[in-house]
């Protein structure tokens, strides 16, 4: 399975900027092959637009996350259903940002999840600790307690390449500064245990991505770690050579 690379574009990017950097994107993948799968998350915005630019190309749309339901009630929310409907193959789901800003627990993110599997969509699941966690050494273990609450049940369906984790130390992102590759290995080398714990000996070849503050300067790196099968991306994401320089770094 290729490693995956993808771009988070968070809140940014007006109709004609994300359309010509989705463009830019979609004729280097076509023309320059690489070794890695890659998925472009851009705000809902920005969905159809870049959904109609990236048309027969090899790089796959995402959304930046979905609510529990199908339909309903919900001013502002979108699902993982009209996700799909508007071209999304993956959807990032559980992201610090979320569960920070937006007070997400792991319950509904597991909600989530199971909505994301319904509309037949991929999800990254983002996981992580936050400065305090990981002075105090609770790094493993609240990422465990997030994997553990965060996972639905009945996944039995479903393919490793259905599902990626995301390890995204919150202290890292946007910070410049991010772990070794060794400690990364370890944080990923735990994920992926506790991902065949709770799902079964198969789902050893779940995609464990690493996503805070990933540049070009240190993408070789972080990407050439063992147990690292790629990156979820934010800020160099917006600019279409270091992009392109990091998903270039998986070999």
């Amino acid at each position: 399975m290729h490693k995956l690379v993808a771009a988070n574009w968070k809140m940014n990017g007006l109709k004609e900027a994300g359309v010509d950097l989705a463009r830019g994107l979609a004729m280097r993948a076509a023309s320059e092959k690489l070794n890695s799968e890659l998925v472009i998350c851009p705000p809902a915005t920005l969905l159809i637009s870049v959904a109609e630019v990236l048309r027969g190309s090899p790089v796959h749309l995402g959304g930046q996350d979905c609510h529990a339901e199908e339909k309903g009630a919900h001013t502002g929310d979108i699902s993982a259903a009209m996700l799909k409907d508007a071209g999304c193959r993956y959807v990032i789901l559980g992201h610090s940002e979320r569960r920070i800003a937006h007070h997400e627990n792991d319950a509904e993110v597991r909600a989530k999840l199971a909505a994301a599997r319904l509309a037949g969509m991929a999800a990254i699941l983002c996981v992580g600790e936050n400065e305090d966690q990981r002075k105090s050494g609770e790094t493993l273990a609240v990422i465990e307690r997030q994997l553990t609450n965060s996972l639905p049940t009945g996944l039995a369906g479903l393919n490793a390449s259905d599902l990626s984790i995301a390890y995204e130390p919150v202290w890292a992102i946007g910070s410049g500064h991010t772990p070794t590759p060794a400690e990364v290995t370890g944080v990923h080398a735990r994920i992926r245990a506790q991902i065949c714990q709770i799902l079964g000996s198969r789902w050893r070849e779940v995609r464990v991505l690493y996503g805070g503050s990933v540049k070009p300067q240190n993408a070789h790196d972080l990407l050439a770690a063992p147990e690292v099968d790629g990156a979820l991306v934010g800020g160099a994401s917006l600019v279409l050579d270091d992009f392109w320089a990091i998903a270039g770094a998986c070999g």
